[in-house]
């Protein structure tokens, strides 16, 4: 909540605000109207007394409807742009808060798919509207400036100095290239110490990579030096983005579904596995025969023990009590699912019992899957295969890289009085949206007013400062929930920064795009778009195909956001990029 006394003075300020002061100045600028004689008629020419505001026309500022405070001086933009900045935020706190009661509640799907991450980059689609909406065109045009700085530095920010420094504080020991849950005895190692993810995540980068192909159509007429199709390259370029937007929003809602029919095939690989790993075993090396076929002989005797009252068959329980003697290592397997999925593959004839023609069929078939996906290593000595245990390790890793661990810390209880959970969530929505939508207009005018008092381009105002404003409490949340140094809370911290990623090139982009082509203005903004690939492209490809980042990784993240304010200076306002 903001501070009572703060919100005092702020109110304070904007009531002085509206009343407008105006002086006098002595001038000896002749005039025919306003006249004041100074009482000594014998001057030839005497100086007269000009009466006009303090501010001339063309220094005068307007207020944001009618009421909100303007100044022209830099100091006092500065102090707008923190004062609506800090608004900006309290309103994406807000929306993030309701957001999360909200997915307590209904939980993923639809909630989380959709509504979170539109309302997560609703304060940046504001301030891209708006900086599009004001005025004619040729002042649009000049202030659509300041929402690409926004959605540039946006991106930047989270991919670099947010992107690194959960890198930093989520930092745990590396054994064997994996990151050890809440162990930390290497300090700032920055090969020994690193954060790892799971699967999930690379999609997530490769998405982010893939969201950038409007922002190259857009760009394809001036990279041909043609200014007859930019209109038109806009227009399929937002097409492209709407088609994208929609595309993403579809996999958010079907993404917990996608996930836990995969979780469920890696289990069942896993059941396999271990249940051919533990018959090895106890076939003393014997299962397969030297030319690394099936030895059905071996596992009819297997059958056998297993069949404990030898009536020719095994029953439900018979089964059970055999999965719970196999050690599944590091798997939490829910046993009784584990005979749901044995039951499945042997059970041909559907009479609830595994006969012993079809446990050799069962285990024969296995015996090829494993076969095909563990390869066929040769055991010196031993007269059998060790493609099992491969197959093994690799069902083990899949099992991992899917972050199926359990979720302990993270699970959510059952919500308390769900009503008044509700009631609120969408109060903080309602709220959070209003505050965006109110103040948006204002903070691009006080970077406007800004960047004319001071002559900074407001670019570079809208780049550094803005998305402290509009992502600062995304950062928090980022920062906090990898500080937790597991993996599970690293996978959904570095999911959410790709998220936010896809959904500014997205989102706010088909914003951006559709006023460019609605209000008829230029798309120059060549530099600047080149950063924003660069960035997305390499962070990209560099979490697209690796789960574990050791902590040197971080110095490139933080390297690349000075070498992308460098560029886009360099090529402005060196070169004469636009």
């Amino acid at each position: 909540m903001v501070p009572r006394h703060f919100l005092i003075l702020f109110f304070f300020l904007f009531g002085l605000s509206c009343f407008q002061a105006q002086a006098r100045f002595i001038t000896d600028l002749p005039s025919p109207t306003d006249l004041v004689w100074d009482g000594i008629s014998t001057v030839k020419n005497p100086p007269y007394l000009l009466l006009k505001p303090l501010a001339s026309a063309e220094e005068s500022c307007e207020q944001t409807y009618g009421f909100l405070p303007c100044t022209t001086t830099a100091l006092g933009n500065l102090f707008l742009i923190i004062v609506y900045g800090y608004l900006m935020f309290l309103a994406a706190t807000y929306l993030s808060s309701g957001s999360e009661l909200l997915l307590e509640i209904l939980g993923p799907g639809i909630v989380g798919g959709l509504f979170l991450p539109i309302l997560g980059a609703l304060p940046d689609a504001m301030l891209i509207l708006v900086s599009g909406l004001s005025g004619t065109t040729e002042t649009a045009q000049s202030q659509v400036s300041v929402g690409m700085g926004l959605l540039a530095g946006s991106t930047v920010m989270l991919l670099t100095v947010i992107w690194g420094s959960c890198v930093v504080v989520g930092r745990c020991d590396l054994r064997d290239s994996v990151a050890v849950d809440g162990t930390i005895t290497k300090g700032f190692s920055l090969t020994e110490t690193g954060v790892s993810t799971d699967i999930w995540t690379c999609y997530a980068a490769s998405i982010m990579a893939i969201s950038v192909i409007p922002f190259i159509i857009v760009q394809i007429p001036q990279i041909l030096s043609s200014t007859s199709g930019r209109h038109l390259a806009v227009l399929i370029a937002l097409i492209v983005s709407l088609s994208m937007l929609v595309s993403y929003c579809l996999y958010q809602v079907f993404q917990p579904w996608i996930q836990r029919r995969r979780l469920a095939f890696a289990k069942h690989k896993h059941v396999i596995s271990g249940i051919l790993r533990h018959l090895k075993k106890t076939a003393l090396g014997k299962l397969l025969d030297d030319n690394g076929d099936p030895n059905t002989d071996i596992i009819r005797k297997l059958f056998g023990t297993i069949d404990e009252n030898h009536d020719g068959s095994l029953s439900t329980s018979e089964l059970k009590a055999f999965i719970i003697g196999i050690r599944f290592e590091e798997i939490d397997l829910d046993k009784d699912d584990a005979v749901r999925k044995v039951m499945a593959d042997f059970d041909t004839s559907l009479d609830s019992l595994v006969q012993e023609e079809e446990f050799v069929r069962g285990i024969e078939k296995w015996i090829i899957e494993a076969k095909r996906t563990g390869g066929t290593y040769l055991e010196p000595n031993n007269g059998t295969f060790k493609f099992i245990d491969h197959f093994h390790q690799q069902t083990k890793r899949e099992h991992d890289l899917l972050g199926s661990e359990e979720q302990s810390d993270e699970v959510v209880e059952g919500v308390e009085n769900p009503g008044w959970t509700s009631l609120k969530a969408v109060l903080m929505l309602l709220l959070g949206t209003l505050i965006a939508a109110a103040f948006a207009d204002p903070l691009v005018d006080a970077v406007d007013n800004f960047s004319d008092a001071t002559s900074i381009p407001s670019f570079f105002i809208s780049f550094i400062a803005l998305p402290l404003a509009t992502n600062s409490s995304e950062a928090v949340s980022a920062i906090i929930f990898a500080s937790r140094k597991k993996k599970r809370t690293a996978s959904l911290t570095f999911s959410e920064l790709y998220g936010a990623v896809t959904m500014n090139n997205v989102l706010c982009l088909s914003v951006f795009l559709a006023l460019v082509y609605i209000r008829g203005l230029t798309w120059d903004f060549s530099s600047e778009v080149l950063v924003i690939l660069i960035v997305c492209i390499v962070m990209g490809a560099f979490a697209s195909f690796r789960t574990t980042f050791p902590l040197w990784t971080c110095l490139v993240a933080y390297l690349l956001y000075p070498f992308s304010l460098a560029l886009v200076y360099v090529l402005d306002y060196v070169f004469g990029w636009s």
